[in-house]
């Protein structure tokens, strides 16, 4: 990743309407996420909406990676590829991750939804949602990463689950990965960590699991899953760091 990037008012504006775009897809996935749905359909959707929104699709842009989304299905976490034989059940969680190039910046963001939940997903569910919106309230000029970091592992843990240990949240910009990494767990001191100015535009995601935080790659060469095969989520906005305070441009 290159160093942290500050971004002028002028590109603020432009990634602020990328966003809207964005947030504005991410939320019409969410609604074909249904019981005999299938994850290819998904992928499809987010593709003809990318072109209509006149960006293009920041995975696609990855090497190698071929679709507009990433779809993982209860253990699934990140990466996933989005197949026709990944056909959506009752009682599953899906988790959809997708990424807009538009006009010479990325915006990012994900959704976790569950197909006619149990009451121990929507607990788990509660319990994303709930550490996503503590943590974008530590998002303000002079705060620390660490800030954000505490504020996930804080609400996950006290749900009795696990932040994702091996992966991280982002920087965002005209690259789709950028600093300062963001992770859902403290690990350093806060002044030690990196920190937040206005201008900064950030990922934040919240990645957690039901069980051990332990991950493995599948065999198709992106899927990362859960080790114990246990239900795993994901929520993630893009995030400007303002003067005072924060705001959420995918949401």
């Amino acid at each position: 990743m290159d160093k942290i990037s500050i971004k002028t008012p002028e590109d603020l504006k432009i990634m602020e309407e990328g966003g809207s775009k964005l947030g504005f897809i991410k939320h019409e996935l969410a609604k074909i996420i249904e019981e005999g749905n299938n994850a290819l359909e998904i992928d499809k959707l987010a593709t003809d909406l990318i072109e209509k929104s006149g960006g293009k699709s920041s995975f696609k842009m990855v090497p190698r990676y071929s679709w507009a989304t990433c779809v993982n299905v209860n253990e699934g976490i990140v990466h996933g590829i989005p197949k026709k034989e990944t056909i959506f059940k009752k009682g599953d969680l899906v988790s959809v991750d997708v990424g807009l190039f538009y006009k010479g910046f990325h915006t990012d963001t994900s959704i976790s939804v569950g197909i006619s939940p149990s009451l121990e997903i929507e607990k788990f569910l509660n319990a994303g949602r709930e550490a996503f919106n503590s943590a974008v309230k530590a998002v303000k000029n002079g705060n620390h990463i660490h800030d954000i970091s505490e504020r996930i592992e804080g609400v996950i843990t006290l749900y009795g689950y696990s932040p994702i240990e091996d992966l991280v949240g982002h920087g965002v910009g005209r690259n789709l990965h950028e600093e300062p990494s963001i992770p859902c767990f403290v690990y350093q001191k806060r002044e030690n960590s990196p920190r937040l100015v206005e201008g900064m535009v950030i990922a934040i995601e919240v990645m957690y699991a039901q069980g051990s935080p332990r991950i493995v790659k599948e065999k198709d060469g992106w899927t990362i899953a859960m080790a114990d095969g246990k239900i795993s989520g994901l929520f993630e906005d893009t995030v400007i760091v303002t003067q005072k305070g924060f705001k959420i441009i995918t949401g």
